[in-house]
């Protein structure tokens, strides 16, 4: 893509996610999401590839249908309560509309359906653009609204937690795999959003520095599916001895960074007497977990079949940038022990 348009695009995703940040109008909002998603589009389909086209117009359909929910339930709120703030949400019907609309845009089970399938059909670098920043400007709605139906939003999040569990059991492709693994992620943020929406904001990023590792990580081994994982200590040893780390770190396991969104979240929900939706989201956190495993097994204890008589590539010089992925490597796996701080900054 010409250098020229690239830069155009995405400051046109910049603007239009800076746009939602900072309107309290919904007409406004609304019009930073359309920026959003239409800045995205060529960058999806820029390979011309049928595959890559059909993602484009499953999503382009979707947000498309997302926007026209979330416009129709603004004006219907206007119609009603004669004002156009974010915040002043006081009938229930606009509102569960509203936060219908967002969780298609994001892709909460149950309207998760178009997102393994979107992601499967883009590039790494494109997927790790729409699985991270194209999550911001919607959950920047999400945490401002003031939802009158708060069991809606509990059954959107352990619903999510289940079938990102559930669906990533039976895959192949590690796209679709990423896919699961954001939806289950955003389960646990929708969980607590309600009740500690700081915590809702410090998991987002967590998850954010997790998936850029773990995105780049593929790429670096140019790995579409688990049987490609096999070739990668030949190419990447140092990358592939850490992916793992990576992964379970994205399960929750201690002591790794991801257990310490999950640990507040438990606590919070048990805080809220929400202990039987505490249990049941801990143990979706294991099917998750399962699959993060089979990932790990695949690359670190399984090898190659082929007999590699040329030169190995990690003996050749690399011109990979791999400064970004240490520093967020090294986020993902050691922040645990800054859990007391964390906890004291989102209680200031």
């Amino acid at each position: 893509m010409n250098p020229y348009i690239l830069t155009i695009l995405l400051f046109a995703m910049g603007l239009g996610t800076t746009i939602t940040f900072a309107s309290s109008h919904w007409l406004l909002a609304w019009m930073g999401l359309e920026i959003n998603t239409l800045a995205i589009l060529p960058l999806m389909c820029q390979s011309h590839h049928p595959r890559a086209v059909e993602a484009t117009t499953k999503y382009f359909l979707t947000q498309a249908t997302a926007a026209a929910m979330l416009l129709f339930a603004s004006i219907t709120n206007a119609w009603i309560s004669g004002q156009w703030n974010l915040e002043l949400m006081n009938d229930s019907l606009p509102t569960t509309l509203i936060i219908m609309a967002l969780a298609l845009k994001i892709g909460l089970a149950p309207l998760h359906a178009w997102m393994p399938e979107v992601l499967q059909g883009l590039d790494l670098t494109t997927g790790l653009i729409l699985s991270t920043w194209q999550k911001l400007a919607p959950f920047c709605l999400l945490l401002q609204i003031n939802p009158s139906n708060t069991n809606l939003l509990l059954v959107l999040g352990l619903t999510s937690t289940l079938v990102g569990g559930w669906g990533g059991l039976n895959q192949n492709q590690l796209r679709k795999i990423l896919a699961y693994s954001s939806i289950a992620h955003l389960g646990w943020m929708i969980l607590v959003l309600q009740f500690f929406p700081p915590l809702t904001l410090m998991t987002l990023l967590l998850y954010f520095v997790m998936t850029f590792s773990l995105f780049i990580s593929f790429k670096m081994n140019n790995a579409t599916n688990i049987n490609s994982l096999a070739t990668s200590w030949s190419k990447t040893p140092v990358v592939s001895s850490m992916l793992p780390l990576i992964l379970l770190s994205l399960g929750g396991l201690p002591p790794l960074s991801g257990f310490m969104p999950k640990w507040l979240i438990l606590q919070e929900l048990t805080k809220q007497d929400l202990a039987p939706l505490a249990v049941l989201a801990a143990l979706s956190a294991l099917l998750s977990l399962y699959f993060y495993l089979r990932i790990s097994y695949a690359m670190t204890l399984t090898m190659t079949p082929n007999i590699l008589l040329n030169a190995l590539p990690w003996r050749l010089p690399s011109h990979q940038h791999t400064l970004p992925l240490a520093l967020t490597t090294s986020m993902t796996i050691c922040l645990l022990p800054l859990t007391p701080a964390a906890i004291a900054l989102l209680t200031f």
